[in-house]
């Protein structure tokens, strides 16, 4: 979701300089916040800690982002072809999960002024579902695995994970998908393509790269 549907990345960042400001560190570079993005937030406050060198806890870290995002929630906007990508699969009758690393809360404000979009989908997983083990976001796949489960109870089908694509933004959701053992279509941030490295050793032949969801072939993919 966060990148990848919605400009929230962009919010990380600004909430992340703030902190690091405080502390005389940063700014946040794109080869260390391309390995933050798709990963729960105590995960990536764990490592923005590490990395830093912050003099906090993971919970002080928590708190104070969470203080800077709520009062931003509301300017999340689509980013291009994502909303009228939902709209087409749900016009096509194509089941969608939206699998999220965002708790409940984060999902809720980031999403309350966009449910034309957000409503259209088939199941939504949080990552503050219990029934996704503590520790087991991404790139564990879990919570695909969960998303699987719900769009074959509602459909009561047998849809594989081999016939699902997985779309993604980050190198742990990336990774999470290729665990699910779906074919993963990543569309990275415009400004992460100039420290991306090897591309083929991230997708290992098991997707593909987009410069932005509105490039989509659907016609390549059935869709």
């Amino acid at each position: 979701m966060d990148g990848l549907l919605l400009n929230t990345e962009d919010i990380y960042t600004i909430s992340l300089n703030e902190i690091l400001a405080k502390y005389g560190k940063g700014p946040l570079t794109w080869d260390v916040k391309i390995r933050l993005q798709g990963l729960p937030g105590p995960e990536a406050g764990k490592r923005v800690i590490e990395h830093y060198g912050l003099p906090i806890t993971v919970e002080e870290y928590e708190k104070m982002s969470v203080e800077i995002q709520t009062s931003l929630w509301s300017s999340c906007a689509f980013l291009p072809g994502a909303l009228e990508l939902i709209k087409y699969l749900h016009l096509k009758k194509i089941p969608i999960a939206l699998c999220t690393s965002s708790n409940k809360t984060k999902y809720h404000g980031k999403t309350n002024h966009l449910r034309e979009g957000f409503d259209l989908f088939d199941a939504i997983v949080t990552i503050s579902d219990p029934r996704i083990p503590k520790g087991r976001g991404k790139p564990h796949p879990d919570i695909w695995q969960l998303g699987l489960k719900l769009l074959n109870e509602k459909y009561n089908t047998n849809i594989t994970p081999e016939e699902c694509l997985v779309f993604e933004d980050g190198i742990p959701g990336v990774q999470s998908g290729k665990a699910f053992g779906a074919h993963v279509i990543w569309v990275p941030h415009p400004e992460a393509f100039d420290i991306l490295g090897d591309v083929d050793a991230v997708l290992e032949g098991r997707g593909e790269l987009l410069t932005s969801l509105d490039k989509l072939d659907k016609a390549k993919f059935g869709l």
